[in-house]
């Protein structure tokens, strides 16, 4: 699979932070369930999660205006 690049995953105006979080969360994720079952990555986390979120295995959920009032 290439590198997807964020503008491949992001959809209209989901914000570029909010997936570096979800990404980050879900690498966490797949460390833990690895290492709780023993299994050897083959793959970094990092890379798994965005590939998780490029084929829609995930899906980025921003909550409604988010961002807005920060200055």
């Amino acid at each position: 699979m290439h590198r997807p690049a964020a503008i491949e995953i992001l959809k209209g105006d989901e914000s570029y932070y909010s997936l570096v979080v979800a990404v980050a969360k879900r690498a966490r994720e797949i460390a833990e369930e690895a290492e709780e079952s023993g299994a050897i990555l083959i793959e970094k986390p990092v890379k798994l999660a965005v590939e998780q979120f490029a084929d829609k295995s995930y899906k980025l959920v921003e909550r409604e205006n988010i961002g807005l009032g920060i200055e």
